[in-house]
């Protein structure tokens, strides 16, 4: 039969009381008195019953975590950074996929209303009023990790991906590079993929380099997406002799089309990614990137909504900076 705190009271020979603010870590007694109980409970082999708990205190100790439909990479270190914090403050994680662009977001938050979460991540998801008068009524407090509204009530952390992508092709054009390709950004993606295609223009723009829409190669941000580009760029015979990519994973399906048809890079072609993924270090050649800082990301957001539901303070949203990550995959032209 499973301990409970009344015998660890009677061993210990404090009052149920104590033993309750001791498990619970809510203060009010000494040191003395907080290591006799914890060995207690130690030899008891004591465990608390996080469930009856849960309906004592309205609360499940759950983090949800809604993301799309994974193609990429991505997310791996945003959700490691979720979850180291989730465990270091005693949460669990329930993570679920909104399908592609979101199509199944609102079964994703039913989902989690019925999971009574006391807190929501969303990632790289597209909401609109609908989804955010749900969330309202649903009453979960709620952050958004690499993506945005346009409402000021809904927090959120992201990198300014305009920016970031201004800043990839300027140092590709730094570099003496003047028919600059872009591929692997869905332009119907205003979170991620319509700024970071208009930050390749600006910069073209400021160069007084002509923006030729012809290469500018839509995709998912996938590997697939970058093998269709490469291969779009041969076929129609178009002399680039760089191509900014919206991922690491569609950079790396520009290297993986380059191989198959004896292109290198960068002596024949150079390669800019994008989020500084494990992949873009481990490539051939090792890939110069725009580094998001996903795990810390991850861990910001995380630590921002934990804080609001212990202590009920506002989540403030946060635009975190990026950094261009140098290694092999440019080569600067004569």
């Amino acid at each position: 039969m499973a301990a409970t705190i009344k015998d660890i009271a009677r061993v210990a020979g404090v009052s149920i009381a104590t033993v309750s603010r001791v498990i619970n870590n809510l203060g009010g007694y000494n040191e003395e008195t907080e290591k006799k109980v914890l060995a207690v409970a130690k030899a008891l082999e004591y465990r608390k019953n996080e469930n009856a708990r849960s309906l004592v205190q309205k609360s499940t100790k759950t983090i949800g975590v809604i993301m799309p439909e994974v193609t990429t990479a991505f997310y791996g270190d945003i959700i490691k950074g979720i979850e180291d914090v989730s465990y270091e403050h005693g949460y669990s994680v329930i993570l679920t996929h909104a399908g592609m662009s979101g199509a199944r977001i609102h079964e994703s938050m039913n989902l989690m209303g019925e999971r009574r979460v006391d807190g929501l991540i969303i990632v790289s998801v597209e909401l609109h009023e609908a989804e955010i008068e749900s969330l309202s009524s649903l009453g979960i407090l709620f952050i958004l990790l690499s993506t945005k509204t346009n409402r000021e009530d809904t927090p959120y952390i992201k990198v300014d991906d305009f920016s970031a992508a201004y800043t990839a092709v300027n140092y590709l054009i730094e570099n003496n590079h003047r028919i600059i390709g872009m591929a692997g950004a869905n332009p119907d993606d205003s979170i991620a993929g319509s700024p970071r295609i208009n930050g390749y223009i600006q910069a073209l723009q400021d160069h007084s380099i002509k923006v030729d829409l012809n290469l500018i190669k839509a995709g998912d941000f996938s590997f697939e997406s970058g093998k269709k580009a490469m291969q779009e760029f041969i076929e129609h015979h178009a002399e680039v002799t760089a191509v900014f990519c919206a991922s690491d994973e569609a950079a790396l399906g520009i290297i993986s089309t380059c191989f198959e048809n004896d292109l290198q890079v960068p002596k024949d072609i150079s390669v800019v990614g994008y989020d500084n993924s494990k992949v873009s270090h481990m490539s051939i050649p090792p890939l110069t990137t725009v580094a998001q800082p996903l795990y810390e990301m991850g861990r910001e957001g995380c630590l921002s909504l934990i804080a609001s539901i212990q202590n009920k303070i506002k989540i403030e949203s946060k635009v975190i900076p990026h950094e261009l990550v140098i290694r092999k995959s440019v080569k600067k032209l004569s």
